[in-house]
């Protein structure tokens, strides 16, 4: 492909362009990898940043989450061993927590991922980047210049989602925490109300409690994780409570109020309940970073989501140029969805660049198939939840005729290396007619990292024939994997 061409720099205040074969807007980790993996089919590739480059991920969200749980989980499961526990003595050391997330977010210095761009090819550019019709965008890279960027094949749009506020009386007064504050505050409130419940809210009212404050968790719903298993809602539920937070599922937040500044919040909740805290944190969903970005100009309305096809190129637009990965497409609002979209979408851009012809059938090299069958997720929360697929609920509304099998993950023999009196429970969901898994979901703790081996077999769509002979190591709790297919087979034996 053509190297970069570009215009003469002109004086300060006047405008520049650059001509390369694709354009990324987003400099998260799924711009950086729609970046790379464009730049592998040996395209010129210009990424443009307008925040920190890494992005929500990296420096409000998995990452400073994850720092933040790891000593509250650790501490949670020396607890739960025999002449493990009698060594726990004190309080977690806040300031010491605070410490290892400021360390593993660079002190919210994003040079060392714009070097490790840097290493991989593609340019670099810092500015807030528009549309400007067709293949063309605008950067404004400070006040005075504009940096014009052309796109000879496509531009790829990964500019994220934000915390979505309700529209609540009295909200604007109180200053409330969203994921961003949640993870990057550095003082423990006294008294804290989560609202939503979620993966952040349950995360965040698991990591805050464990740093000391006394958290309410308020979630509409009637149970917790409501896009997983239901069991799954109940053994976060009661974990949160065994800690010391108050749940309550089911109720809604009706209006907030701050009656003098610095002083403690009102929460009125539909119930007619009124309660006092230091801090609120919304978690109540995500809003697509596509207002400012020129939508306008391709025919498309701002502010809204990117609605794609399997090759995660935006529908309603000529000329299959434009593309939308992350949370902008609404497909899986999880970071590694969107790294997934991002190697799927590399390419397809560049079989399109040369001609080639592509493959959308599913699961071939040009179709983000996953998106609709075999998505992961995982919840660090005590215990830790993860599933991959369907939901038996989902599975049945798509029209499979299914066969589910629960397992108590207390029975397996190396559940006890985790925890004495070890709690959880595991589901698989089997498609009857093809006999391979459509789901699988586990609760308990160490869960998540048994959640890869479920992923290939979903994906896979290994027959349960096959998976007879995946035999698990003794004694590890991955022998549910072993009770499971029993529990399959023994009913059919009965039939």
């Amino acid at each position: 492909m053509k190297e970069p061409d570009s215009t003469a720099l002109t004086p300060s205040g006047a405008e520049t362009a650059e001509t390369y074969d694709v354009v990324v807007i987003g400099g998260g980790p799924v711009g950086i990898n729609a970046a790379d993996r464009a730049h592998a089919e040996g395209l010129s590739v210009a990424l443009v940043e307008r925040e920190l480059v890494g992005g929500e991920c990296n420096f409000w969200g998995c990452v400073p989450s994850k720092s933040l749980l790891r000593p509250v989980l650790a501490v949670a499961d020396a607890r739960r061993v025999d002449g493990a526990r009698e060594a726990v003595v004190g309080a977690i050391d806040s300031k010491g927590v605070f410490a290892r997330r400021d360390r593993y977010v660079t002190n919210w210095d994003d040079t060392p991922v714009a070097e490790a761009v840097a290493t991989m090819g593609p340019r670099l550019v810092r500015g807030h980047a528009t549309l400007d019709g067709a293949r063309k965008v605008c950067v404004s890279t400070d006040e005075h210049n504009v940096l014009t960027l052309n796109a000879r094949h496509a531009v790829v749009i990964c500019t994220g989602s934000t915390a979505a506020l309700p529209h609540l009386p009295g909200l604007a007064e109180i200053e409330p925490w969203t994921n961003r504050r949640a993870t990057d505050s550095s003082t423990v409130p006294d008294r804290l109300a989560v609202v939503g419940g979620g993966g952040v809210g349950v995360e965040m009212a698991t990591a805050w409690r464990g740093l000391g404050a006394n958290v309410t968790l308020l979630a509409r719903t009637d149970t917790l994780l409501p896009r997983m298993e239901p069991f799954v809602g109940e053994h976060v539920r009661l974990g949160l409570a065994e800690a010391g937070v108050d749940v309550r599922t089911g109720v809604s937040v009706t209006a907030v109020h701050r009656p003098r500044p610095n002083g403690p919040v009102q929460v009125s909740l539909d119930s007619g309940e009124q309660i006092e805290v230091d801090q609120i944190l919304f978690a109540t969903g995500r809003t697509p970073n596509t207002t400012h970005i020129g939508l306008e100009t391709v025919g498309l309305p701002p502010g809204t989501w990117l609605e794609v096809d399997d090759t995660c190129s935006v529908r309603g637009v000529e000329g299959q140029w434009l593309y939308a990965l992350g949370d902008v497409n609404r497909r899986a609002l999880l970071t590694h969805q969107g790294k997934y979209q991002a190697r799927i979408a590399g390419a397809v851009i560049g079989a399109r660049a040369r001609g080639r012809t592509v493959d959308t059938a599913p699961w071939s090299a040009h179709a983000a198939t996953a998106n609709n069958l075999a998505v992961p997720q995982a919840f660090f929360t005590d215990p830790e939840a993860g599933s991959v697929g369907l939901t038996a609920d989902q599975a049945r509304r798509r029209g499979h005729r299914i066969h589910i099998v629960d397992v108590d993950m207390g029975t397996v023999p190396g559940a006890n290396f985790y925890a004495d009196g070890y709690r959880g429970a595991a589901r698989i969901v089997v498609d009857e007619d093809h006999r391979y898994l459509l789901g699988v979901t586990m609760v308990g703790p160490g869960v998540v990292e048994m959640l890869h081996a479920a992923t290939i077999a979903v994906a896979g769509q290994v027959p349960i024939e096959r998976l007879w002979h995946a035999v698990p190591c003794f004694p590890t709790v991955s022998e549910v994997w072993l009770k499971l297919l029993e529990g399959y087979r023994d009913r059919h034996a009965t039939d």
